[in-house]
C-alpha cells in the first residue's frame, strides 16, 4: 500500500476546475517546458530561425508549428487513453519493444544533458548581464531547481503553466519592439545574415526545423505522457496540445523576426534577447534577465524531474538522493562549455535522433488510423455477408 501511495504522489496534474482554464494550463505547461534557456535567451531562435533569414523564420517556423502541435496532441491523448504505468512506455508504443527501449534510454540521457544546457544558460546570464562569475548563476539555478524537485509544489503543472504564457507574451513583445526599433530592418537583415558569422543549427533550414522538433519532442515525450494520464477528457488533451504548440511556434517566429531585424548587433551575443531589451531601457534589460532566469527555471524543473522519476518513484528516498547527485553533476557539466556551444552540440545532435522518432510516430499514427478505419468499414460488410448466408 505504501508503494502505491508514493507512485501516485505526482505533481503532474492541474487543480483548475474549469475546462477552459485546464486547457490553457496544459498549453501553458507545454510552453513553459519548451521555453528553457535557449528560447528565453534568444540563442536557440538565432541558431534555428534567424540565422537562415526569411527561410528560417517562415519555413522552419511552419514546420515547427505543424509538427510540435502534432506531437503534443499525440503524447497527451495517447497518455490519457493508455494510462501507462511508466511514461517511458510511450516509446515502445510507437517504436516497438527494442527500438522503443533505445529511444527511452537515449531520451533520458538527452533530457539530462538538456538540464546541463539550462545551467549553462543561467551562468551566461550572470556573466553577460550581471558581470558575475557564471558559476554563481549555475549553482544558484541548481539549488532552486533541486529544492523544488525534492520537496515539490502542490501542482507543478499549475505553477509552470501560469509562468510559461507570461514569458511567451513578454518575448513576443520584445520581438515586436525589436522589429519597430531596428535600424537595419527585416529585409536588410535577411540580405546580410549570410555574410555574418552566425552559428547555425544545420546547413539547411528544413533540416534545422526537423532537428528542432526532434529535440523538443524528446523533452516532451515522458512529461506529456504522464500529464495526459490526469487529463479528464480527450477533447481537453487535444485542445491543450494544439494551444501550446501553436502559440509557442508563433512566438518563435515573432522573436526570430526581432532578432533578424537587428542581426548586425545580436550576431555573436550569448544572450541576444538582452540586446533587444537594452534598446528600450537598461532597467528593462534587468527585468528581462529575471524573466530569462524564470524561463530557465520552469524548464529545468521538469527536466530534472523526468530523469529522477524515470528510475525511482517520486518522493522516495532513492529519488531524492538521485536528484541531488544529478543536479550537482549537471552543474559541473553545464559550466564546462560556453552556452552557445552547448546549445549547438546538445540540441542539434539529439534533434536528429528525435527526428527519426518523429518519422516513426507519423508512419505509425497514419497506419493505425487507416487500420482502424478499414476495420470499421469492414465490420458491416462481414455482418451483412453473414446474414445473407443464414438467410440462404
Amino acid at each position: 500500500m505504501g508503494k502505491t501511495t508514493r507512485r501516485k504522489k505526482t505533481h503532474l496534474f492541474s487543480t483548475e476546475r474549469s475546462s477552459v482554464l485546464r486547457v490553457l494550463t496544459y498549453g501553458g505547461a507545454i510552453m513553459a517546458f519548451l521555453i528553457g534557456s535557449g528560447f528565453a535567451t534568444g540563442q536557440e531562435i538565432m541558431q534555428y530561425y534567424a540565422s537562415y533569414g526569411f527561410w528560417g523564420l517562415f519555413g522552419t517556423g511552419l514546420i515547427v508549428l505543424a509538427l510540435i502541435s502534432f506531437v503534443s496532441v499525440q503524447f497527451l491523448t495517447v497518455g490519457r487513453r493508455h494510462q501507462f504505468e511508466k511514461p517511458s512506455q510511450i516509446f515502445e508504443y510507437y517504436a516497438g519493444k527494442y527500438v522503443g527501449k533505445f529511444f527511452d534510454y537515449f531520451s533520458i540521457l538527452f533530457v539530462f544533458l538538456s538540464f546541463t544546457v539550462m545551467v549553462a544558460g543561467a551562468g551566461a546570464v550572470f556573466d553577460e548581464h550581471y558581470n558575475l562569475p557564471s558559476w554563481v548563476g549555475g549553482f544558484g539555478l541548481t539549488i532552486l531547481v533541486a529544492i523544488t524537485v525534492l520537496f515539490g509544489l502542490n501542482s507543478l503543472v499549475d505553477v509552470i503553466g501560469k509562468i510559461g504564457p507570461i514569458i511567451v507574451v513578454v518575448a513576443i513583445g520584445l520581438g515586436v519592439v525589436g522589429i519597430l526599433n531596428a535600424e537595419t530592418g527585416l529585409l536588410a537583415g535577411h540580405n546580410m545574415v549570410g555574410d555574418l558569422d552566425v552559428q547555425q543549427a544545420s546547413n539547411h533550414w528544413i533540416v534545422a526545423g526537423l532537428s528542432y522538433v526532434g529535440f523538443c519532442m524528446l523533452w516532451l515525450a515522458a512529461f506529456l505522457t504522464a500529464l495526459g494520464k490526469t487529463v479528464p477528457t480527450h477533447r481537453e488533451a487535444r485542445a491543450g496540445g494544439i494551444v501550446g504548440g501553436v502559440i509557442f511556434s508563433l512566438a518563435c517566429i515573432v522573436v526570430g523576426m526581432g532578432l533578424l531585424a537587428n542581426i548586425d548587433r545580436v550576431a555573436g551575443m550569448q544572450i541576444p534577447m538582452l540586446v533587444l531589451a537594452g534598446d528600450i531601457a537598461p532597467f528593462v534589460a534587468s527585468l528581462i534577465s529575471l524573466m530569462i532566469l524564470a524561463g530557465i527555471y520552469t524548464t529545468a524543473i521538469p527536466l530534472l524531474w523526468t530523469v529522477s522519476s524515470r528510475f525511482f518513484p517520486d518522493g522516495t528516498q532513492k529519488y531524492k538522493v538521485l536528484t541531488i547527485v544529478l543536479a550537482l553533476l549537471g552543474t559541473v557539466v553545464g559550466l564546462w562549455l560556453p552556452f552557445d556551444e552547448m546549445v549547438n552540440i546538445v540540441y542539434v545532435l539529439n534533434g536528429y535522433v528525435g527526428a527519426v522518432l518523429l518519422g516513426i510516430m507519423i508512419v505509425v499514427t497514419i497506419w493505425r488510423a487507416s487500420t482502424k478505419r478499414r476495420k470499421a468499414e469492414g465490420e458491416p460488410t462481414k455482418a451483412a455477408t453473414s446474414s445473407s448466408s443464414e438467410a440462404r
